[in-house]
């Protein structure tokens, strides 16, 4: 068994990795940069690390001085939590080295899964349906022959991409040349690595994840869907569990295609199947090989916390329940808040002078801020997740509508007016929505 876990992140995702430690009765290793030596994180766990200054790539990036933190403590293992490290197939391969447990996949399954060319041809070769697109990398002289090839309108994407960094749509033949260079040039400013891939560009699709989780021996389940189709240039904004999109039929036959996959692949902890969702057809999009930041909405409704399966998988203790046991309960939202302009998202660090997070029944406020706290200007703006649950969905929105009222952050602007906005909006309420709802209705009010 796992007996001390050494939190390779910061904020709250660190600090919802360090509760469920202390509910294990593991013992926690808090590592931070300079910028980092106030963090409630920090604070709370048992020893803490100070890695480097504030830039990443010199702390929360910086392997050797993450290694040498679990070697100095005693740490047995290193949950990465989301971002940073998470994926580094590398680091993986270092922690097995020296004889640390990663609380993740195996490096095998991080590579596979990481590089969405590999990822898209595994898919599909698992059974998994995917967006028609071209075999692999797409350059500069082949590109207008494998656009007419999938037909017009085309999606270009970085290979090594994320966030929508990389991305372009090709609407007509006249647009495929500056798509695809510009697709290229960002691609390899971004992540140093330019190659592209081109897909059918969909018109009206939401954007439905399925949640797995394996134990490495060949048994996997599905936890159901989570609609996370409100988005702003790529990045989520507000998710929800279960997609008002998918009626139950639905949503079992497409869980258990990825937890059939999951299985074959003897896939080895939470990970997240994502799909572009239209006219009742679901396409592949990628593979997150990680927790989300949405995990907790799956949480609610399902009761099963995702971190202490995780924990559990890679202590070799495998899956606490069977796809039998799963069951789910009422409806789930999560809103991201972001310490930005709610009109521009320019991010606003700074120190929050007020902070009252709301209660009651069905709240889940995950957050490492305080009233005092000063949020750096170095790292995602993110600073905490509003979940709410009830038995169904009106009941959902009318709680949410109620604790978004109650919810007060001062001393900094933040993304907490876009969700009054929203909650507010008939096409919401509706369940009404696709990727590219949240970005029209902002071009339409801010004109």
């Amino acid at each position: 068994m796992i007996s001390k876990i050494l939190i390779a992140n910061r904020g709250e995702i660190a600090l919802r990795v360090l509760r469920a430690c202390k509910e294990l009765g593991i013992a926690t290793v808090a590592v931070h940069s300079t910028a980092d030596s106030d963090a409630m994180h920090v604070r709370l766990a048992d020893e803490s690390v100070c890695i480097g200054p504030p830039p990443s790539r010199e702390s929360y990036l910086n392997i050797h001085q993450i290694v040498a933190a679990c070697e100095i403590t005693g740490a047995d293992a290193v949950h990465p939590g989301y971002g940073f490290l998470s994926e580094n197939a590398k680091f993986a391969d270092i922690l097995e080295a020296h004889g640390i447990t990663f609380i993740g996949p195996t490096a095998e399954h991080i590579r596979l899964m990481g590089d969405k060319i590999t990822a898209k041809k595994t898919a599909e070769e698992l059974g998994i349906p995917v967006v028609p697109g071209s075999d692999g990398e797409v350059k500069p002289e082949n590109a207008l022959k494998v656009a007419r090839e999938i037909g017009f309108p085309v999606l270009i994407k970085a290979t090594a991409g994320g966030g929508g960094r990389g991305m372009k749509v090709a609407r007509t033949e006249e647009d495929l040349e500056h798509a695809v260079a510009t697709a290229r040039a960002e691609a390899a400013a971004a992540f140093g690595n330019d190659a592209v891939y081109m897909e059918k560009f969909l018109g009206r699709p939401r954007h439905i994840e399925i949640q797995i989780v394996g134990d490495g021996e060949g048994n996997a389940i599905h936890l159901g869907e989570r609609d996370c189709s409100l988005q702003r240039r790529h990045q989520k904004v507000w998710e929800e569990a279960n997609s008002p999109a998918l009626n139950v039929e639905q949503r079992m036959k497409i869980g258990q295609v990825c937890a059939d996959a999951m299985k074959k692949m003897k896939y080895r902890g939470a990970g997240t199947i994502e799909f572009l969702y239209e006219d009742g057809e679901f396409y592949f999009i990628e593979m997150n090989t990680r927790l989300q930041v949405e995990h907790p909405i799956t949480e609610a409704i399902t009761g099963i916390d995702l971190v202490h399966e995780q924990i559990r998988v890679a202590s070799g203790g495998g899956l606490s329940v069977k796809q039998e046991d799963v069951v789910f309960s009422g409806h789930a939202i999560e809103c991201r808040i972001n310490a930005e302009d709610a009109r521009t998202f320019v991010p606003s660090p700074g120190t929050i002078t007020h902070f009252h997070a709301p209660g009651g029944l069905g709240v889940r406020v995950d957050s490492g801020a305080y009233q005092g706290y000063r949020i750096p200007p170095y790292y995602d703006s993110l600073i905490g997740k509003l979940i709410v649950h009830g038995r169904t969905r009106v009941e959902c929105m009318m709680r949410l509508r109620r604790v978004l009222d109650e919810f007060v952050i001062d001393g900094i602007k933040t993304t907490l007016p876009l969700f009054q906005e929203l909650i507010n909006n008939q096409d919401i309420a509706n369940g009404d929505y696709d990727i590219h709802w949240l970005e029209h209705h902002l071009a339409a009010t801010s004109a």
